[in-house]
């Protein structure tokens, strides 16, 4: 087996155990279940903002030492910051509990940046776009067996909700262990980026010893000429350097913004959807979550997939933002759907359908970014837009949601307002397009006249 592929499998089994969670699925339930001393309220204005507020926190923090670290340090303490948060929530019932694993639960979110950034710093550039899909595969089988696997057990009776705690601690033990047999990584893009080049000492053909000795001399000079910068501050100047040339173009600004928005409401969604379902009165004796979260992750795999293939020198810029308006204002539908119905079942097909065009419109728009970007700013451009996204969820959060929000909505029409909100995001892409297409149309009868 080729090297790259080797590490792929390793970081791919990684990422499959991490995310076999059968307790997501159910986790609102099981937290206004019996088993703690919390009202529903509580959970949506007191518990999950916590989450939301320390993912944000803790984001650039976790980015810039993850790079410092290598990867690898950050990839295990992910997966035993899993274990306390399970590990927790089974003998822990009070709210101040719960809220201190929301806390750990943000350091979670925000390491997963070690996962998807470890490999670029194994593999040759060459095997990219192949490891990228690799590990997103590997998630994505993750929560598909996990959905699977939690509407087996709730739906033949083998376990009650909190029982599949342990199940998920389970797993995150295992990955825990299998972490450690990941390969060391020698170098990073930022604080660790001359290491593959000291490695490469200068190799003297015959006669190239007298070259070699010449050249470090030569070096030697000139740093006691010039002092070397402190590694810190190369790093620094080089993130500086990077996050210019980025966000000094045009079109990355643009989908930046889209992406940073688009997230914020995927979020905001995904995290409180369960309370919507259990908000309902007509709550069915059997609850779908399960197996709407698996149709979920496997509706968005095929459309990830789709939104790749159709991409790929197919669609031109105008065309990719004229699609993403369009299918960013039919996200805002679907969440209608999954919040004015009275019938949880279209509530489910709502949701699922949502999180499958989020799917295929974020890919169109990572793909976008992703062909105006040096290679290297990746991880940075990806990591700033997520936190441009959390720092909009955050808004969301204390202005819909939170304790503090004067408008004192229920879910529903919190909701509302997600929906919304999508919808807006469309027409304003939607008019930004009609305004280039008359530009260019002005601009070609100037050119003719």
């Amino acid at each position: 087996m080729e090297s790259w592929l080797k590490v792929s499998c390793l970081l791919c089994l990684f990422g499959f155990l991490r995310e076999i969670r059968p307790s997501e699925p159910y986790h609102a339930e099981i937290l206004m279940g019996e088993w703690y001393h919390v009202t529903q309220d509580e959970v949506n204005r007191s518990v999950y903002p916590v989450g939301t507020y320390s993912y944000l926190a803790l984001l650039i923090f976790v980015f810039l030492i993850t790079d410092l670290l290598r990867y690898k340090p950050v990839i295990i303490a992910n997966a035993l910051t899993g274990v306390f948060i399970w590990g927790t929530l089974i003998w822990t019932t009070t709210l101040p509990g719960l809220q201190a694993v929301e806390v750990l639960y943000g350091f979670y979110q925000a390491a997963e940046v070690a996962y998807y950034s470890y490999i670029y710093a194994q593999v040759d550039k060459q095997y990219y776009p192949r490891v990228t899909s690799h590990t997103r595969a590997a998630m994505f089988v993750g929560k598909l067996v996990a959905g699977i696997l939690s509407q087996l057990i709730i739906g033949l009776d083998w376990m009650n909700y909190k029982e599949l705690f342990y199940i998920t601690v389970s797993s995150q033990v295992v990955a825990l262990v299998w972490a450690f047999f990941l390969p060391k990584v020698d170098k990073s893009v930022y604080f660790h980026n001359r290491s593959e080049a000291n490695k490469d000492e200068i190799k003297p053909d015959s006669g190239g010893l007298e070259k070699a000795s010449e050249q470090a001399n030569a070096e030697v000079t000139e740093a006691k000429v010039t002092p070397i910068p402190n590694k810190s501050v190369q790093a620094l100047q080089l993130l500086w350097s990077h996050f210019q040339n980025a966000y000094t173009n045009p079109l990355v600004v643009q989908w930046s913004l889209w992406y940073a928005m688009s997230l914020a409401g995927f979020l905001q969604i995904s995290t409180y959807m369960q309370v919507v379902w259990k908000s309902f009165e007509n709550e069915p004796t059997i609850l779908w979550n399960g197996a709407v979260d698996a149709a979920l992750t496997l509706l968005s795999a095929v459309f990830a997939l789709l939104a790749g293939y159709f991409h790929a020198g197919r669609l031109s810029t105008s065309t990719s933002m004229l699609s993403m308006a369009l299918l960013t204002i039919l996200e805002g539908g679907c969440v209608l759907l999954a919040c004015w119905t009275s019938n949880i079942y279209l509530s489910y097909l709502g949701y699922v359908l949502y999180g499958a065009l989020f799917a295929f419109t974020i890919t169109v728009a990572s793909s976008e970014l992703a062909s105006s970007l040096l290679e290297d700013s990746f991880a940075l451009v990806f990591g700033f837009n997520t936190f441009v996204g959390l720092i909009l969820q955050v808004i969301m959060t204390f202005v819909v949601v939170s304790e503090n929000a004067n408008l004192n909505l229920d879910i529903f029409q919190q909701f509302t307002v997600y929906s919304f909100y999508f919808i807006v995001i469309g027409v304003i892409y939607f008019v930004v397009f009609l305004l280039k297409y008359l530009w260019s149309c002005f601009e070609r009868s100037k050119s003719i006249d």
